[in-house]
């Protein structure tokens, strides 16, 4: 560890919350339909968009109207991308000659990314298209983030109307956050990737000479417009299967960091916007200052174990003064790789430049606890600050409980309807990754996918399961899940993990917006100082992370004293 490492690590982290304000700003003003200095160029694209789908963008809908569209419109971009997949060997632009996807999974990786998942179970430079992954894997990267974000401008509304009869419409946001938005922005970073070395072609590879004098194939795709939106709607997927480690995904340092901030900005700037769109900045600035405390915790954390030599190395008498340098980049080294290891498992992300698998076991626990905390560090655009107000919302009523005050936030009474849908959110997490997890770990067709047996098998099992519940898609390393029970049991949890909490927020916007809006109260609990945003800590650590305590004391914290013990003989 030193001071620069500990500088790297703030930077990548603080860059994504500084820019993410005053995108922040901008994307506020397009949920509300105010005017963007954008509206010139394409008010009459998103007309046509109307008049081509029939859509009254004035017309607001009902949470129930709204959660259907929203489940309507990704069934449909579901099937349509299943189709293409299993289709892709008779499809234009195949120059590399690939089949169609077997059904598992293909319905695996259409689940993958119209979840915002973007889990893959397959090597995407052996495997699927350029058809594919520019028509359909980049498409929903679009379209699923901008899904997260139509989510919390809806409970926005919910929070500043006044008995009001709607949440908003479910087709204008979701058509306003694509283009105002997603689009402009992943442009303007694709053209920066572009230039500086990420490579965009529409060949399908180039022979390349080896120092040694032989020749190399190396896989070719439009992988810099991917990446930006890959990125900047946290999502994950990479074209290539060792994602952002790969030297033609991320070239260079620089490509680095602008990579590994476009992980975080719009989830941080999702933050800001619900917090302008309530009128309620200090409030929102609480629950930024509580993930913020939350993930600079853990990427310290990480920092500390992997500046740690491994000690079966130390005991072997190899130098391990750059740290645990295991699965990860000499050319990154250790903060640059912790640093991005935590913002992709604090945001849903997934994206990785190191092998989470190869962190020594504490610091893979941390990847896992990250996820396991709900995506909300600053999680998905809009998904993750809606479950955060979700939190919120359970922090004052446990606070109402203790002084026997019906409690209230954001100018709206907080009631039983309303927790009983937060913890619908809350205990879906644990259920679908402990259930399922349990399950792997006794059926041998599961466990045959296995690279290894153990506390560290069952870290893959929990990784996986943990990853696909919290629709990050990152993977631990080892699990071989390319088969028919791993890829239908993983879109299994995908789904449950993204619709569930989607619709539950979409109830509790219908409840609130029913209610008036009331002046702050003498008595009701202050929800922007410190006292809230340490109740709020405790709240998320409490009912997200505790219930996983039992499984990873048998994973990751096992492991842990094994390799101790192990170390100890020598």
């Amino acid at each position: 560890m030193n001071i620069q490492g500990w500088a790297e690590i703030a930077l990548t982290l603080g860059l994504a919350v500084v820019l993410g304000w005053p995108i922040g700003v901008y994307m506020s003003r397009v949920w509300n339909g105010e005017r963007t200095w954008l509206d010139t160029v394409l008010k009459p694209v998103e007309g046509l968009f109307y008049r081509a789908a029939g859509v009254d963008p004035t017309r607001s809908q009902g949470w129930l109207g709204y959660a259907g569209a929203l489940l309507a419109f990704n069934l449909t971009g579901f099937l349509l991308l299943y189709a293409m997949l299993r289709l892709q060997g008779v499809l234009p632009m195949n120059p590399q000659g690939f089949d169609g996807v077997s059904p598992h999974l293909a319905f695996n990786t259409a689940v993958s990314f119209v979840t915002n998942t973007n889990w893959q179970s397959y090597s995407g430079e052996t495997t699927v298209s350029t058809f594919s992954q520019m028509v359909g894997l980049t498409v929903q990267n679009f379209v699923s983030a901008a899904t997260g974000a139509t989510i919390a401008a809806a409970l926005a509304r919910a929070f500043i109307a006044s008995r009001g009869e709607g949440v908003g419409n479910f087709w204008a946001d979701l058509t306003r956050t694509s283009l105002y938005v997603l689009l402009p922005i992943a442009f303007i970073v694709a053209v920066a990737l572009a230039g500086l070395g990420v490579v965009q072609s529409l060949a399908a590879s180039a022979q390349a000479t080896t120092l040694e004098g032989g020749s190399q194939t190396i896989s070719l795709f439009p992988t810099a417009s991917q990446l930006a939106i890959k990125q900047l709607g946290i999502n994950g997927g990479g074209v290539f299967g060792v994602n952002s480690a790969h030297p033609l995904e991320n070239p260079t340092p620089l490509t680095n960091l602008i990579t590994a901030i476009s992980v975080n900005v719009l989830g941080w700037a999702a933050f800001f916007a619900f917090g302008r769109s309530v009128l309620a900045k200090k409030d929102v600035r609480a629950l930024v200052v509580a993930a913020i405390l939350l993930l600079g915790a853990a990427g310290s954390a990480l920092y500390v174990i992997e500046s740690q030599p491994a000690p079966a190395l130390v005991a072997a008498g190899v130098d391990t003064s750059a740290g645990n340098m295991e699965g990860k980049e000499v050319r990154f080294g250790v903060p640059s790789s912790v640093a991005w290891a935590a913002q992709t498992t604090g945001a849903s992300n997934g994206s990785v430049n190191s092998m989470h698998a190869s962190y020594m076991p504490l610091g893979g626990a941390v990847t896992m606890f990250l996820m396991q905390l709900g995506e909300i560090l600053p999680g998905g655009i809009g998904s993750g600050v809606a479950v955060m107000v979700l939190m919120a919302m359970l922090a004052v009523f446990v606070a109402g409980l203790m002084v026997g005050r019906t409690p209230e936030y954001l100018g709206k009474k907080i009631e039983a309807r309303e927790i009983q849908f937060a913890m619908l959110v809350v205990l879906v997490v644990p259920l679908s990754v402990l259930g399922f997890s349990a399950a792997a770990a006794v059926l041998p067709e599961a466990l045959a996918s296995l690279l290894n047996k153990g506390p560290h098998g069952l870290s893959e099992i929990l990784y996986a399961y943990t990853s696909a519940t919290g629709n990050n898609g990152s993977a631990f390393g080892g699990l071989s899940a390319n088969t028919p029970w791993w890829n239908t049991t993983l879109g299994l949890a995908m789904l449950l993990g993204r619709f569930v909490p989607a619709v539950a927020v979409l109830a509790v916007a219908g409840a609130l917006v029913a209610k008036p809006r009331l002046a702050p109260s003498v008595g009701a609990l202050p929800t922007h100082g410190p006292l809230f945003i340490g109740l709020l800590i405790g709240v998320i650590l409490i009912l997200g992370g505790l219930q996983f305590f039992p499984a990873l004391s048998l994973g990751p914290i096992v492991e842990h004293f094994d390799m101790l013990q192990v170390t100890a003989r020598f």
